[in-house]
């Protein structure tokens, strides 16, 4: 019997390289899904688009693989017998596990108007970017539809280029569902000055063509925009049929209790896919993100080697648009009060998020010392004083020495 591991990013990968440095010494099955190597995903709305370097995006090559006795398997597993323990791939191969992890990620949610066809543009796989990076010097002007950190990175990487870019967003300001007003409203100010067009509280009713080429979107409002390629992102949906199917438990993802087990003990789940218990929310939650993708994958590694202890992970975030870099940690969605560092005008500072005057998240713009402190203090949990953040003579740093126990 062995481990198989379902699914090849960052969460699979993961899995299969940490019970080799856990010394399981048993056989590994990774099912990958694509031919190739594992790769790298966030890159491929960014890097990947100037550089089309693969080899950058690769986790290892495959001497890793070879040599760490890991069988890279390029099927798609189709079915999960849980009574025989095996699990069915697209060509019928049968492979028997004493353990199953799940990590199969999302897939893109569609743009669904009339006009919409195989020319749409999603960014999801690396074939998805490679086609993206082949037609883009042909493009004039594009729509993106969504405004969070997909859309956004693609059109930082567009607009240096020449391209005219439109972003539409049904909500009321970008990155609404990670970001704070703030740091949305200053990111919008850096796309505009590159040219970026912003249609905020639209949607796309519909997708204009013209001898079956786009010539542009129409929006709720009636308005039309020019465009000769439409890229969307507008959000992704967990894949959890698989485990749907084999009669798991699922609620907008795999759930799983705070060993990252689903409702069968024999079977985990891991990275986007799963829904989870958190120290940092109120219940439940899902996350897109690489840091929880690898923490997880280490945190079932112990468990399978016998080190079980609960998924505690702090989690964090970044994006890169353009030249500006922001990071975030923690989860703000519930925060009520906002403490500003450093200079907006200056290209760098921190905004500090609190819920009733408790730390809950730290986003950070080209502020990267900043970040590594919030991690700490969050994960340590540390009263920290709204007032004495907003002192800009305050080292942050000595917030540490006086909330953190002596290493």
């Amino acid at each position: 019997m062995e481990k198989i591991v379902v699914g090849a990013g960052h969460a699979g990968f993961q899995l299969a390289a940490s019970l080799r440095v856990a010394n399981f010494r048993g056989d590994i099955s990774l099912l990958n899904g694509e031919a190739g190597l594992p790769y790298q995903r966030p890159p491929l709305s960014k890097d990947f688009l100037k550089s089309g370097r693969h080899d950058a995006l690769h986790f290892r090559g495959p001497e890793f693989f070879s040599d760490n006795e890991i069988n890279l398997v390029a099927e798609e597993a189709v079915q999960i017998d849980r009574v025989q323990r095996k699990v069915v791939t697209a060509s019928r191969n049968e492979l028997s596990f004493d353990h199953l992890v799940i990590a199969t990620g999302t897939v893109n949610r569609l743009l669904e108007v009339p006009g919409a066809g195989p020319d749409i543009i999603y960014i999801k796989t690396l074939g998805d970017a490679e086609g993206l990076r082949r037609r883009m010097p042909g493009f004039r002007k594009v729509v993106v539809v969504g405004g969070g950190f997909i859309g956004l990175e693609f059109a930082a990487a567009a607009a240096p280029e020449g391209i005219e870019v439109n972003v539409v967003d049904a909500a009321d300001r970008l990155m609404s569902r990670t970001a704070s007003r703030m740091v949305s409203a200053w990111f919008e100010e850096q796309h505009r000055r590159s040219g970026v067009r912003f249609y905020l509280n639209a949607t796309v009713t519909a997708i204009a063509r013209r001898n079956g080429a786009i010539e542009g979107v129409t929006l709720n409002d009636g308005r039309q925009i020019e465009a000769d390629a439409v890229v969307v992102g507008i959000g992704s949906v967990p894949c959890q049929s698989l485990a749907s199917e084999a009669g798991l438990t699922v609620n907008n993802g795999i759930v799983v209790d705070q060993y990252l087990r689903t409702s069968d003990p024999s079977i985990s789940a891991i990275g986007d896919c799963s829904v989870f218990p958190s120290l940092y929310a109120a219940s439940h939650i899902r996350l897109e993100c690489v840091q929880n993708a690898a923490d997880q994958a280490k945190c079932v590694a112990l468990r399978i080697t016998g080190s079980a202890t609960p998924y505690t992970s702090l989690p964090w975030f970044w994006s890169e648009q353009g030249d500006d870099r922001l990071q975030i940690a923690g989860l703000i969605d519930r925060h009520d009060t906002a403490v500003v560092r450093g200079a907006p005008e200056d290209r760098s500072f921190s905004v500090f998020c609190f819920q009733a005057d408790r730390l809950v998240g730290v986003e950070s713009v080209n502020r990267a010392a900043d970040h590594i402190v919030a991690r700490r203090l969050l994960t340590a949990g540390s009263s920290v004083d709204p007032a004495k953040i907003a002192d800009a003579s305050l080292d942050l740093k000595s917030l540490l020495d006086r909330h953190l126990p002596p290493s």
